[in-house]
């Protein structure tokens, strides 16, 4: 035999032992990600289901003063938020704070403050005919640090408005030396039609106004300024700059556990965000329960002698069958 042929078998019979030893690895592998797999199945399979109902899971979100605001736990903001897990639309649905509510003989912003999230849970439930599986509630100091912690939120202002009673914190029984107007409790705000860029304080000013001349001064055109920030703020939360910054995230998650107040527990987290993976940003839907066909009316007087918001049709029948029309 040749010396080239010989040479020749030594390298056929290296590379079949190469073949041989590079499938050895492959199989490994393979079995050490089929184990890992399995581990990871059987974690998530270990932890809590998330609440639903037809797929969908529904949120709250609360918003109160906290701090020296008083009284600091009135619900500013309320969003019935709805998810469906198949589609990953999702509905974002502001409830007027002024709906008088006769199951409690106010108005529903007062809920939370007289019992908690089990009142407000029922009172929700009561206006929208849908359940609530999870609330978050977010005071004023921790909205301001989010926003801060974003570095602002870009926000397009519809219309301009000027608010000459933006209520000052801890300005609420200043008697202004004898003013009978008591301009020393208030603010003048002034926004511009257009694009800004609102730190934390500037933004929530934007959402809480609600004494500006002209249309910006109804609840429906507030309820219409919270969407849009929510809007913004979600652009801004996907922001690639915001998701790769670990030190950006570590802050958030801080915030969250410090002012967030939330009745999903950490063994749910897992599933939830499982849940979330066909979540499409572009499929949001954005309402405001006053502007959905009329269905809500404001008497020109009330036997509580305040200003509410009543169903036209004395019940919550039509409006519930009007919410399950836009439910994702």
């Amino acid at each position: 035999m040749s010396d080239n042929s010989i040479k020749k078998n030594q390298e056929e019979k290296g590379d079949k032992k190469k073949s041989v030893f590079r499938k050895i690895i492959i199989a490994v592998i393979l079995l050490f990600l089929v184990l890992a797999i399995l581990r990871v199945y059987k974690i998530f399979r270990d932890f809590p289901a998330v609440k639903q109902r037809d797929n969908r899971i529904n949120f709250l979100f609360l918003g109160i003063s906290g701090g020296e605001y008083k009284p600091p736990d009135l619900t500013d903001t309320i969003i019935f938020s709805s998810y469906n897990i198949n589609t990953g639309r999702m509905l974002f649905l502001s409830i007027p704070r002024d709906i008088w509510l006769e199951s409690l003989k106010a108005k529903v912003n007062t809920a939370y403050h007289y019992g908690g999230f089990p009142l407000v849970k029922k009172a929700v439930e009561e206006i929208v005919g849908q359940p609530v599986h999870y609330f978050f509630v977010l005071d004023f100091e921790g909205f301001k640090k989010v926003v801060d912690i974003l570095g602002g939120v870009n926000i397009k202002v519809e219309r301009t408005f000027d608010d000459f009673k933006y209520p000052i914190p801890g300005k609420e029984n200043d008697e202004c030396s004898g003013d009978k107007e008591f301009k020393c409790r208030y603010e003048h705000l002034h926004f511009e039609a257009g694009w800004e860029k609102m730190n934390g304080e500037r933004a929530l000013k934007y959402v809480r106004s609600r004494n500006a001349e002209g249309e910006e001064g109804t609840d429906a055109a507030r309820a219409v300024r919270q969407q849009i920030f929510l809007s913004s703020l979600k652009n801004q939360l996907l922001d690639w700059k915001i998701l790769l910054s670990p030190n950006k995230i570590s802050r958030l998650i801080n915030i969250f556990s410090q002012y967030v107040s939330t009745n999903l527990t950490k063994e749910e987290y897992p599933k939830l965000i499982l849940s979330f993976l066909r979540f499409n940003p572009q499929e949001i839907k954005q309402e405001v329960l006053l502007n959905v066909d009329g269905l809500l009316y404001h008497p020109a007087k009330h036997y509580s002698g305040q200003w509410v918001l009543l169903p036209k049709e004395g019940n919550w029948e039509k409006i519930q069958k009007e919410i399950s029309k836009i439910l994702p």
